[in-house]
């Protein structure tokens, strides 16, 4: 699982650390010149960890497959293929999922959505286009990925709308911006704490 995490890092940091800089140079300027007064520190820092996410996403689906792939239209097929409990099952399954819990986070809240619906279309339209392309750099089309990848973001869905009902339900001085802007700095540092030693 290290290895995996320090093959992503590799790939992407230098993509993260030239993108993420340019949009944090533009939104401090895009503050400052507009005099915007009311800037809550963990909304901008969410925003940017998701473009973050999108970042590690785009590298992890247009990095090359092993060879031996091909296209898959049969549902289950993929995921019946490996046996419960082995790495190339978590890898597969809960992997594909977890891959698409974050979009389903966002989406709910940059999007403000109320119903399943909703974010299943959301999801199912966005990994349709990742496969889509997979199959076009040489890599697979699976449409195991796709149910796989939509029930990541209905994960994501139903995280943000319990976390939501829970965080009305706190005492009132929790609810505070500053709570959650100090909660963001400690996430972001154990983020940093975690690659560093990875990396």
């Amino acid at each position: 699982m290290e290895y995996e995490i320090k093959n992503v890092i590799n790939m992407t940091w230098p993509t993260l650390v030239i993108v993420l800089s340019i949009i944090i140079i533009l939104r401090v300027t895009y503050i400052f010149k507009n005099e915007r007064r009311s800037v809550v520190l963990h909304e901008e820092l969410f925003d940017l960890l998701f473009l973050a996410y999108l970042i590690v996403l785009f590298q992890l689906v247009t990095s090359q497959d092993l060879p031996g792939g091909g296209t898959n239209f049969m549902p289950f097929k993929e995921i019946l293929r490996y046996d419960y409990g082995t790495k190339s099952f978590y890898k597969q399954v809960f992997g594909n999922m977890l891959m698409f819990v974050p979009l389903g986070y966002y989406a709910t809240s940059y999007c403000k959505i109320k119903n399943l619906g909703t974010i299943t279309i959301i999801s199912l339209l966005a990994s349709s286009v990742i496969e889509t392309v997979q199959h076009f750099i040489g890599r697979t089309f699976d449409i195991d990925d796709i149910i796989l990848n939509v029930v990541g973001g209905i994960i994501g869905f139903v995280l943000y709308i319990s976390l939501s009902a829970i965080k009305k339900h706190l005492p009132r001085f929790m609810q505070k911006d500053w709570i959650y802007n100090i909660l963001s700095l400690a996430i972001i540092a154990l983020i940093v704490l975690y690659i560093v030693k990875v990396y």
